[in-house]
C-alpha cells in the first residue's frame, strides 16, 4: 500500500521567517555607533556654536548672554588694527591662491605626462607636505629664511603659503589630467596646433571646473591657517589669525568672538563653493573633486 505524502510547507515558512529576521538584524542601526557620532559632533561642533552665540550678546559678559545684539561686529568693523590684519589676511590668501594653482597646475601636467621614475619619485615627494604636521613645516621655513637673512614678513608668509598649498592643488588636478583623454590634445596638434597651443585651447579648459575649486579651497585654507603665518609672519602687519592670537593672551574679548564667527562662515561658504562648482559646469560635484572619482 502506497501512502502519498504532501509537500511540506514549514520549511520554506522557517527558511522565510528566519531570512527576515536576518535582514531586521541587518537594517537595524547600531545605537554604540550613533551615540559615539553624536557625542563626536556635540564635542566638535558646541564650542562653535558657544562663540557664536556669544557673538551676539549684548553684554561683555563671556559666561552669561543677556540678549542679541551686533555690538561687538559694530566694533570689530570700527576696529583698525582688526581691519588691516584683515586686508593682510586676504592678500596673502590671494597671492598664494593665485601662485599654488599656477604652480600646482604646472605640476600636474607634469607628473601625469612624465612615465619615468623621476615622476614617480617626484609624485610621492608631492605628497610630503599633506603628512607632515604644519609646526614642523612653519619651524622649517622660519629657519630658512632666518639663514637666508632674509627678514620675517608677509612676503615670507606669502612663500610659505604657496609652497605648502601647492600640494593640495596638485593632488586634486592629478587625478583630472589623468582622466582626459590625450588623443583630443593630440587631435588639436595633427589639426595645426603646438604643444603650447594644444594645452591652452583644448587641456585648461577641460580643467576648469577642478583649477577654480582648488583655487577656492586654498583661498579658505590660507585665509584660516594660523601655524604657518605664526612662524613666518614680521611685527606688523600681521595676518588676522596671527593678530587674534596676540589679542587673546591678554584675555578673550566679545570681538574676538564676533571675528572668529565670520571667519568661519566665510570658510564654511568658500567651502561649499568649491564643491559646487562643477556643478556649475555639468559636472559631477561634491566630495569627489577632492577624492578624484
Amino acid at each position: 500500500m502506497t501512502v502519498l505524502r504532501t509537500p511540506s510547507t514549514t520549511a520554506p515558512a522557517v527558511s522565510a521567517g528566519r531570512s527576515r529576521t536576518r535582514r531586521s538584524r541587518t537594517r537595524r542601526r547600531p545605537r554604540i555607533l550613533i551615540a559615539i557620532t553624536a557625542l563626536f559632533f556635540a564635542l566638535f561642533y558646541l564650542p562653535l556654536a558657544v562663540v557664536a552665540l556669544f557673538s551676539f550678546n549684548s553684554q561683555k559678559s563671556l559666561t552669561v548672554f543677556d540678549g542679541f545684539s551686533l555690538r561687538w561686529y559694530r566694533a570689530f568693523v570700527h576696529d583698525d588694527v582688526l581691519i588691516a590684519s584683515l586686508g593682510t589676511s586676504l592678500r596673502i590668501s590671494l597671492v598664494a591662491m593665485a601662485g599654488s594653482v599656477l604652480l600646482g597646475v604646472a605640476l600636474a601636467l607634469g607628473l601625469v605626462r612624465c612615465r619615468s621614475r623621476l615622476g614617480s619619485l617626484a609624485g610621492l615627494v608631492m605628497l610630503v607636505p599633506l603628512i607632515t604636521p604644519e609646526i614642523v613645516t612653519g619651524v622649517a621655513s622660519m629657519l630658512l629664511f632666518k639663514g637666508l637673512s632674509v627678514p620675517l614678513s608677509t612676503g615670507t608668509v606669502m612663500l610659505a603659503e604657496i609652497t605648502f598649498s601647492i600640494s593640495y592643488v596638485t593632488v586634486i588636478l592629478r587625478s583630472r589630467v589623468a582622466a582626459l583623454n590625450p588623443e583630443v590634445e593630440e587631435a588639436a596638434m595633427d589639426l595645426g596646433a603646438t604643444r603650447w597651443q594644444a594645452v591652452r585651447l583644448v587641456t585648461l579648459p577641460a580643467l576648469l571646473p577642478a583649477v577654480l575649486a582648488s583655487a577656492v579651497l586654498v583661498f579658505a585654507l590660507v585665509f584660516d591657517d594660523f601655524v604657518l603665518a605664526y612662524f613666518t609672519t614680521g611685527v606688523d602687519p600681521q595676518p588676522l589669525s596671527v593678530r587674534i592670537y596676540s589679542a587673546i593672551r591678554f584675555g578673550v574679548q566679545p570681538t574676538i568672538n564676533a571675528v572668529g564667527t565670520l571667519m568661519l562662515a566665510g570658510s564654511i561658504a568658500l567651502i561649499a563653493l568649491a564643491l559646487f562648482i562643477p556643478r556649475l559646469f555639468g559636472r559631477r560635484g561634491g566630495l569627489d573633486l577632492i577624492s578624484g572619482e
